[in-house]
């Protein structure tokens, strides 16, 4: 049975619950962290060094925080959230107005969140949001009303930057507006490729396109999936449904006079809501943010949760998840037709139902051995000698260690020219 227990924690400054929190989940984001091995890996002083350069009003929290991890320098390189290993999720999110509201999707596997819900003012502002990597957030709401919300973009490469959830809560820590927030984001260096959505109370909105790769790219539009623009990854495109989601949400919005909950009643049914969670691409929660009422909320197929700046209670949840009963499809007019015609969807073939399974069951063999296949289709020598010999590797490696070789991973994306470590402009 697959299950989560959320955990809602109230604590203004850092202190005992953090620590218990950190004790709790640092086993497994070390194992996580060290599995990168040495590739983009700098030393901490680097890492130090850059969060000081870009998010220098952090610093005084970092440093509580690493004592309260004990000051292990491995924590310490981990906390400051600079150059992490590669991680994909899915989601979808929509902003609605009168009153403004943010709804989103997180599509994840369960197994890989933490399941806490924060309540911090460790700056000032009060902050309740979803936490991840122990002080980062991948969707949250501050006191001044400002709400921050990520989704993937859908594009294979790494560079170097921070991790998306330590720049949500920078932004969330010391931004009151869009305007604010929009300026904090396109200095701050993405390693990955993210459409964050920025509200706030006045109902003031803002997509930001962050990749490492290229300037951030600002958009007025209301909704996210996993794309920015044209299909950069056809695979990733075809498995988690981007353009079919995308074209939904844009069938909402045209839709004058929909009452907001049948809006949010929308996400918690295909193609919204996904059950492929043995897959890793399962909708963990969907969570709806209120930033005029200071309130948000998480809804699940049997359960909600309500908190609030004014009443935040702290407790417990349990979730159980389904893969097998199939998502009730929701009933807005017939999306085929919407699909955005300026976004073409190659043809392409690739088992990623294998791929997804591997990633959320650990399997370290499986999951090297599909991107391997994977790029090496996209490089056109499926068949190569070459490819055969990398995959030999590959799995002797991933043997020894138990875990994946991604720098080795990291040096075949190399060579097809996706990642960008050489780049002067990151």
């Amino acid at each position: 049975m697959l299950q989560l227990n959320y955990q809602s924690i109230s604590e203004a400054k850092p202190g005992q619950k953090w620590q218990k929190l950190f004790l709790k989940h640092w086993p497994a984001y070390k194992a996580w962290f060290q599995s990168k091995g040495a590739v983009d890996n700098p030393p901490l002083s680097v890492a130090k060094a850059k969060l000081q350069e870009y998010m220098p009003k952090f610093v005084p929290t970092y440093e509580k925080l690493c004592s309260l991890a004990g000051n292990d320098p491995i924590a310490e390189r981990f906390l400051t959230g600079y150059q992490p290993p590669a991680y994909i999720s899915g989601c979808s999110q929509l902003i609605t107005q009168n009153p403004p509201m943010l709804i989103r999707n997180y599509d994840y596997h369960p197994h890989l969140s933490e399941g806490t819900i924060l309540n911090t003012a460790w700056n000032g502002k009060h902050i309740i949001g979803i936490s991840d990597c122990l002080w980062g957030m991948v969707d949250g709401m501050n006191s001044d009303g400002l709400v921050v919300s990520l989704t993937f973009g859908g594009r294979k490469v790494v560079g170097k930057g921070f991790g998306i959830p330590f720049i949500i809560r920078y932004v969330l820590e010391f931004c009151s507006s869009v305007s604010e927030a929009v300026e904090v984001l396109q200095h701050i260096p993405s390693h990955m490729a993210y459409n964050v959505m920025v509200l706030d109370k006045t109902g003031s909105h803002k997509l930001l396109q962050l990749a490492p790769d290229r300037d951030p790219i600002v958009k007025d539009i209301e909704l996210s999936t996993n794309h920015q623009g044209k299909i950069d990854w056809p695979e990733h495109a075809q498995f988690s449904k981007t353009l079919e989601r995308e074209a939904f949400l844009q069938k909402i919005i045209s839709e004058k006079g929909q009452e907001q909950n049948a809006i949010v009643e929308a996400f918690l049914k295909s193609p919204l809501f996904n059950r492929k969670y043995n897959e890793g691409f399962g909708t963990v929660y969907t969570s709806i943010y209120h930033p005029a009422e200071g309130k948000m909320e998480l809804k699940w197929d049997k359960n909600s949760l309500s908190q609030s700046f004014a009443n935040f209670e702290e407790g417990e949840i349990l979730i159980t998840y389904n893969e097998k009963i199939p998502a009730e499809r929701a009933t807005v007019l017939d999306t085929a037709a919407t699909r955005p015609e300026d976004i073409e969807m190659p043809t392409t073939h690739t088992d990623w139902e294998a791929y997804g399974k591997s990633w959320a069951t650990q399997e370290p063999v499986e999951l090297a051995q599909m991107v391997v296949k994977t790029i090496g289709a996209a490089m056109g020598i499926s068949d190569s000698p070459v490819l055969k010999n990398i995959m030999e590797q590959i799995t002797s490696e991933n043997k020894k260690r138990g875990q994946i070789p991604w720098e080795m991973l990291a040096d075949i994306w190399s060579s097809t020219g996706m990642a960008t470590k050489d780049d002067p402009k990151i």
